[in-house]
């Protein structure tokens, strides 16, 4: 049986996911900041981790690898919008919008690499926002908002190329931005469920694409 390893699973886009990958066969381990979650399956293992914590993503990491040896999926899902309504950028919800969105996940990343089998698919969860390109286009919704998670996303693209070098030839990585969903986060007027996002994302997960790039719905997004 082949394993996913989700963080975020409690709701939104990462409950999606790990019900998704369950019912196309994989052992899921999942991560919540409570270590609960309102589901249940025989091939779901539910981990605490709080990204904010160093404690706890040490705990986390030696709690995957005590329960499975060998990972083919890993997805860097969970995340916060901490800055909805800020224009300018505010110190403190950087400091801790980065804490979650990438220091974090990257320190997770760290500890359970080693466990990503060949030919395995680190995914972390980016978003357009990120984009150099892209977030300031005439037209978007990112424009004048939410800074710090802006600028937390482009550092998740550097480290998705940062990780790429590090894994190449064994792994692929891959920034994968998840659509506008209908979450807690994207709100309830985006145009995606979490369902047809975690449909998306199970696909490219299980495909052979370029590493070191960043997608949406199989095709590449500029950085």
């Amino acid at each position: 049986m082949k394993t996913a390893v989700i963080t975020g699973v409690s709701q939104g886009i990462g409950k999606a996911l790990a019900q998704k990958f369950l019912a196309e066969g994989y052992q899921v381990i999942g991560t919540t900041t409570d270590g609960t979650a309102s589901y249940t399956h025989p091939h779901l293992h539910i981990v605490q981790l709080d990204l904010r914590s160093p404690e706890s993503i040490t705990g986390a990491a030696s709690a995957v690898l005590t329960t499975v040896n060998a990972i083919d999926v890993l997805i860097n899902n969970a995340g916060v919008l901490l800055d909805e309504e800020e224009t300018t950028i505010n110190p403190q919800l950087l400091r801790d919008t980065l804490e979650v969105n990438v220091i974090g996940p990257a320190d997770f990343t760290n500890r359970v690499k080693t466990a990503i089998v060949p030919g395995g698919h680190l995914i972390n969860i980016s978003s357009t926002a990120g984009s150099l390109t892209l977030a300031n286009e005439h037209g978007s919704h990112y424009p004048h908002h939410y800074p710090a998670y802006k600028i937390s996303k482009a550092a998740v693209n550097m480290a998705t190329r940062t990780f790429a070098m590090e894994l190449a030839g064994k792994a692929t990585v891959s920034a994968v931005h998840p659509g506008w969903v209908r979450t807690a986060m994207g709100g309830d007027d985006a145009d995606m469920s979490p369902e047809e996002s975690a449909q998306d994302i199970f696909a490219f997960a299980i495909s052979h694409p370029e590493t070191g790039q960043f997608w949406f719905r199989g095709e590449k997004l500029p950085w």
